[in-house]
């Protein structure tokens, strides 16, 4: 949900895929070839019985958790979280550093952001069913327990943003027409009365980001492609629309942040002067742009100010882990946080007196955990998330390398290698998006591959990614989509020259798109490759575009292509995996969830269809209450279980 002291260019980030959790007891109703696990909600086919002994291997390693700051409360005494005790993740309450994490919330699906109440502890949540993304939002008294709904339980919510005053919220939802992005104004407690206030013209995404220090204008982003961002004005009284920054012709990306507290202009980040992202302010009276990292060469990616507008802070992206800066909004002096862990951060908010800036700092070798910081720039740790009992100091951190792909193109890639003598199987991991990055958090799975399958990992950030400015994320677009499976090609190149690495046992895994490059390189390269896992993966770009939800289908023909042009739709079915699956001669491991909004499970049942028709070697898991990747922790435990047995079938054997 977004809050706009936290906003900026991680407004779109995609869910993780990389799916971990413990084990319990594997019980199945049997059949031939298909069985059922978890009160029937996971169905197998062709997938062997899973050892005791490998549920009893992961157990530690799936007993890990993670702890990401949600807000504070109202008196800034104590912080909310969300992390998982259960089956999934909810929203706790820690009243100091190390202190014991009170349960609020026991829900049977897991709760999203929440955005608190201006000068009370009452918040909102969201939650959706089964992961089907379409979140309700609920309103919280987390002192007496009590909710209640407060959108329609049917359309898809979020966004939400209180004004000054705390009574009113502007959010996004589906309500009109169950299709366009729009932005709604509610009184949470007459949520009957809730107002249209801006009908979305296209089929683009709209979101509230601020309010006006008047009250009277919201700061609203619209969403076209990652290079296609632009920023409005919405009066709320006249319902006028006004262009703040972009243009028809979409060459930029322009992400609002928050109006500066005396009204004068506003804060965003923007590429319009530069191949990156700055942090930039326009003044309103002048229209005078003053930007304010033009000497940064990286992305910022985090913004948050102050409640009283007097203190802010961002962190810029440099090559996947995050800087802290800290920002005098009024004078645009800022000056870089030192001796802060080197990770990823996020979760960036101001305490209600300004003294305290809380962050959720993600390590290599530690998972989220929520730390605050004092005007002194003294760091506090203050939850302490489990590791399953692991001894975190013998994980293994990444190095960043880079290889040369097939046109001179440099690509980035973090390895990670067993500490033992190779040659090691490697596990190509490829994320999703595409318009996403891998940056080195905290990952039990891929410890857990490297401590027990003895397999290095191989994590590339190939065209198309986002994080190396917006020449290199534009690289794959429309007709150039395969250029980013050559660069596998070229990674299968780079992993030849390695003594350390075995050429002759890779894998490939990814999610989403992610998932569309494992079987895409499984067509190019099946030659090269001795297994493949594809998570939630699209298989035919014309039915995907097709089938997926209507909510976000102009946004993925931004970035794929329109089938709806001959040339282009002629174009998608050349480069489609389920096409071509007489090319793919390689173990194949389809993973899915039943109620995907984003990859429809038609995606997952024509590739595995088709592998089967053709006598291919495909193994599918379907968890009937999960979405765009499990969330719940039954299923990610028998997932990840499945891997391993995979791997150790099909990977790690030699010859």
């Amino acid at each position: 949900m977004l809050n706009h002291r936290t906003c900026g260019a991680l407004l779109f980030s995609l869910t993780s895929l990389l799916l971990i959790a413990p084990s319990h007891g594997l019980q199945a109703n049997d059949t031939e070839s298909t069985r059922t696990l978890n009160n029937g909600n996971l169905v197998l086919q062709d997938i062997p019985e899973i050892p005791a002994r490998i549920g009893e291997q992961l157990n530690r390693f799936q007993n890990v958790r993670s702890a990401a700051f949600r807000n504070f409360t109202s008196d800034g005494d104590a912080i909310y979280i969300s992390t998982r005790f259960g089956d999934v993740a909810q929203i706790h309450k820690v009243s100091e550093a190390g202190g014991y994490r009170q349960q609020l919330t026991f829900f049977e699906e897991p709760v999203g952001g929440i955005s608190r109440q201006p000068n009370s502890n009452t918040m909102i949540f969201g939650m959706d069913a089964g992961g089907n993304e379409f979140t309700q939002l609920f309103l919280l008294d987390p002192d007496s327990g009590d909710y209640h709904m407060i959108s329609d339980g049917e359309s898809r919510n979020g966004a939400v943003v209180w004004n000054q005053q705390g009574d009113k919220i502007a959010y996004q939802s589906t309500r009109r027409d169950g299709r366009s992005n729009d932005i709604w104004v509610m009184n949470p407690t007459t949520p009957e009365q809730a107002e249209l206030a801006l009908a979305a013209p296209d089929g683009s995404w709209w979101g509230p980001v601020d309010w006006h220090p008047n009250g009277e204008k919201l700061l609203v982003v619209q969403y076209r492609s990652i290079t296609d961002v632009k920023i409005h004005e919405l009066d709320l009284n006249e319902g006028e629309l006004k262009l703040l920054e972009g243009s028809d012709i979409g060459s930029n990306a322009n992400f609002p942040l928050a109006y500066r507290k005396d009204g004068a202009g506003y804060f965003f980040t923007t590429d319009q002067f530069s191949d990156f992202t700055q942090l930039a302010y326009r003044n309103t009276s002048t229209n005078e742009v003053r930007v304010v990292t033009k000497d940064i060469n990286w992305n910022v990616d985090n913004f948050a100010m102050s409640d009283d507008g007097t203190k802010a802070a961002f962190t810029i992206n440099e090559e996947g882990m995050s800087q802290l800066y800290r920002f005098d909004p009024m004078t645009f002096a800022f000056a870089r946080v030192e001796d802060m862990p080197i990770g990823v951060v996020g979760g960036l908010t101001f305490s209600p007196n300004g003294e305290q800036l809380a962050l959720s700092i993600n390590t290599p070798k530690s998972p989220t955990d929520v730390y605050l910081l004092d005007t002194k720039d003294k760091l506090t740790r203050w939850t302490f998330s489990e590791v399953g009992g692991l001894n975190t100091e013998n994980f293994v951190e990444p190095e960043l390398v880079r290889f040369e792909s097939f046109d001179g193109l440099n690509v980035p890639a973090f390895v990670y290698k067993p500490n033992k003598e190779g040659p090691h199987p490697v596990i190509i991991s490829i994320h999703g998006g595409p318009e996403s990055q891998y940056r080195p958090y905290f990952s039990s799975t891929v410890q857990l591959w490297l401590q027990e399958l003895g397999a290095a990992v191989i994590a590339p950030n190939v065209r198309g990614s986002a994080g190396y400015g917006k020449d290199y994320v534009s690289m794959d677009n429309g007709f150039k989509r395969e250029d980013s499976v050559k660069d596998i090609g070229a990674l299968l190149d780079w992993i030849a020259t390695q003594p350390d690495l075995d050429p002759d046992r890779v894998a490939v895994i990814g999610g989403s798109y992610g998932g569309y490059m494992v079987l895409a390189s499984s067509v190019h390269f099946s030659d090269r490759l001795k297994a493949a896992v594809d998570i939630v993966g699209i298989s035919n770009f014309v039915t995907f575009l097709t089938n997926t939800e209507s909510y976000r289908r102009d946004l993925r023909r931004a970035e794929y292509g329109d089938e709806r042009d001959p040339d282009m739709r002629k174009h998608l079915e050349a480069i489609s995996p389920n096409n071509h699956v007489d090319k793919i001669n390689v173990p194949m491991f389809v993973v899915q969830g039943e109620n995907d909004p984003r990859v429809p499970v038609t995606e997952a049942e024509q590739i595995v269809a088709a592998l089967k028709d053709a006598g291919k070697t495909v193994w599918y898991m379907n968890a009937l209450n999960e979405g765009h990747g499990y969330s719940k922790k039954e299923n990610r435990d028998v997932y990840e279980q499945a891997t391993v047995l995979f791997f150790e079938q099909h990977l790690l054997p030699k010859g």
